[in-house]
């Protein structure tokens, strides 16, 4: 048996020596240069990206069930600290539980009610809108015709004449009866994704006290007690600001729009504070269809032009100096550490070290 002062003794010493450091680099390098020049075993590759391969397939073809189970987790570290407060107060977890699920319920069906008109609306206005949005954007369309036909003809010039293709015409599904076609899915998915988030809020710290039970010492446990409440600590923590980041977003855009005269302000706002939730794509997507919007809806083009360039000023100044300043003011995030989920996750390798009761190197 060994004293915890031997185990510190055996831990590796914080170097402050520069030439250590530089010695212990070396070694190091030296050994990844051992590594790498030994054989790799190939059929050890293939099998682990095959893989690999498989199970980005098979979260594909299970996106319909997997998105419900990511979600509800996720709504669950946003909504279990309401229900623990609501226990603190000596409400059940079962009522508290079925309150938070009402009140959401409530809040999207009279979002969707309020939204629905105006949705209609515009998908009524689609089949119309699409020849006047051709018929707009014709100058743009002339000279971007203008130069592929210069690009065509330089590539007559450098390749030989090929023999004629018959073109084949592929005829799409409108978007209502695409939408017609996914709703049951969406209906099915909503229905497993409330189930289950009122499981998750109602039955919180089983899987925890399972998970503690499997631990052989005491230790071990509070080990795993401190690491589970710091990754949900900084979920919830997350979540929640990145929520109240993106309403203010979906206020702000949604209020400026409606002043240069926009028609139904509230819609692009939601709209907006939506996809604000995805990274990249959901911007792009939400500029896309905001300059349809504004194209259909004013004459001039260069006016319409301004909608989508007030809703990428907002979303920059958004994504680059609002949310990395809450972020950094709000205590245990770091400005940089806005896209790494790494840290919000508990999986810091300071933090775990720290947990685990051993010295960590990069703190002082």
């Amino acid at each position: 048996m060994h004293s915890p002062a031997a185990k510190l003794k055996n831990e590796t010493p914080i170097l402050d020596d520069p030439g250590e450091s530089e010695k212990v680099t070396s070694r190091a390098r030296l050994s990844i240069g051992e590594l790498l020049r030994k054989p790799f075993d190939v059929r050890s590759i293939a099998l682990t990206g095959l893989f690999v391969l498989a199970i980005f397939y098979t979260m594909y073809f299970m996106r319909s069930v997997l998105l419900p189970i990511v979600l509800a987790v996720l709504l669950s570290y946003l909504f279990r600290p309401i229900v623990r407060a609501l226990a603190r107060v000596k409400v059940p977890s079962i009522i508290g539980a079925a309150v938070i699920l009402v009140a959401l319920l409530a809040l999207i069906g009279y979002g969707v009610s309020s939204l629905m008109v105006p949705f209609a609306s515009w998908l009524e206005k689609a089949p119309a809108g699409l020849s006047e949005l051709q018929h707009k954007l014709m100058p743009l369309k002339k000279s971007m015709t203008q130069v592929a036909q210069a690009s065509g003809e330089i590539e007559k010039l450098a390749t030989p004449d090929s023999p004629t293709k018959t073109a084949v015409e592929v005829k799409r599904h409108p978007l209502t009866e695409m939408l017609y076609m996914r709703t049951p899915e969406f209906i099915a998915g909503a229905v497993l994704l409330f189930i289950l988030l009122y499981f998750l809020l109602v039955y919180d710290g089983v899987f925890m006290s399972k998970v503690i039970e499997l631990m052989p010492t005491l230790s071990d446990k509070k080990t795993v007690v401190s690491i589970a409440h710091d990754i949900e600590s900084h979920v919830s923590r997350y979540l929640l600001t990145i929520t109240i980041i993106n309403n203010c977003l979906g206020i702000a855009v949604g209020t400026m729009v409606g002043l240069l005269g926009l028609r139904n302000p509230i819609m692009w706002g939601v709209m907006v504070g939506v996809l604000n939730f995805v990274p990249y794509l959901g911007a792009l997507t939400g500029m896309v269809c905001m300059t349809i919007g504004a194209v259909l809806s004013f004459d001039s083009l260069s006016y319409a032009l301004l909608f989508p360039t007030v809703y990428l000023a907002c979303g920059a100044l958004e994504g680059n100096f609002i949310t990395p300043w809450v972020m950094g003011a709000i205590p245990h995030f770091k400005p940089g550490d806005h896209p790494d989920f790494t840290y919000i996750l508990g999986l810091d390798v300071g933090n775990c070290r720290r947990d685990l009761g051993r010295p960590d190197p990069g703190c002082s």
